[in-house]
């Protein structure tokens, strides 16, 4: 999807996500705030220093940054994409909560490299063409300190409740979905030596008290999303 179509999208992007997930049950908040919440309790079983610095890439109107700063206080935030529309919603909607950083979608990042402990990117590489997905990622490692992590939320296509609600989505209209071998391959192609890939979402809103069994499931490839773990 180019910058134009999320412009266009982005005033009307919360009450679209919302009617899109009714099947879920949840809400476009809860989708952002398990995601940050995965990644904190993973952060912390392994023992990971604190970061410094995060990167939100491809932030979009904002839903992670509330999260991210709850989730890692002492650290600085930068949001980038390439929705101009996006980051001016992103901004009103939490002016305290770090920086924003317009992309052209081409050409260098124009970020600092290795001023990064932690980057983040939920459900943007499906919207990327897959031919462009391998620099990319080598472009977001460069911005990386050593030993900095690289962390990948993607839909699960094996899982076909996921496909319906992608396939029923407006601004995933030229959406790619990505098996998760797959990006595991495209992120060691791009220069990561350590990437692990675990499944989530397995249970809708009717079954939430099930949820706390995911982290044992993880192994399992039928999740509604997953996540790679890419270390610089």
């Amino acid at each position: 999807m180019e910058a134009a179509e999320f412009d266009k999208f982005a005033d009307e992007y919360l009450a679209i996500h919302t009617e899109n997930l009714k099947l879920s049950g949840e809400t476009p908040d809860y989708f952002a705030r398990y995601k940050i919440d995965e990644l904190r309790r993973r952060w912390s079983a392994e023992r990971r220093p604190e970061p410094r610095a995060i990167l939100d890439f491809g932030s979009g109107v904002g839903a992670s940054l509330p999260h991210l700063s709850r989730a890692f206080p002492a650290a600085a935030l930068t949001a980038i994409d390439v929705s101009e529309r996006s980051l001016e919603i992103s901004k009103a909607r939490y002016p305290e909560l770090g920086r924003r950083v317009l992309y052209a979608g081409e050409g260098d990042l124009p970020l600092e490299a290795g001023g990064f402990d932690l980057i983040f990117t939920a459900c943007v590489f499906h919207h990327i063409d897959a031919d462009q997905h391998i620099d990319l990622f080598g472009s977001l490692r460069a911005l990386l300190r050593p030993g900095g992590v690289l962390v990948v939320f993607e839909h699960n296509p094996v899982n076909p409740v996921t496909r319906y609600i992608v396939a029923t989505c407006p601004f995933d209209e030229n959406a790619v979905l990505i098996p998760g071998p797959v990006l595991k391959s495209r992120l060691r192609q791009a220069g990561f030596a350590e990437v692990g890939v675990r499944y989530t979402g397995f249970f809708p809103h009717a079954l939430a008290a099930l949820r706390p069994a995911e982290p044992a499931l993880a192994w399992l490839p039928i999740g509604a999303q997953y996540y790679a773990v890419a270390v610089a």
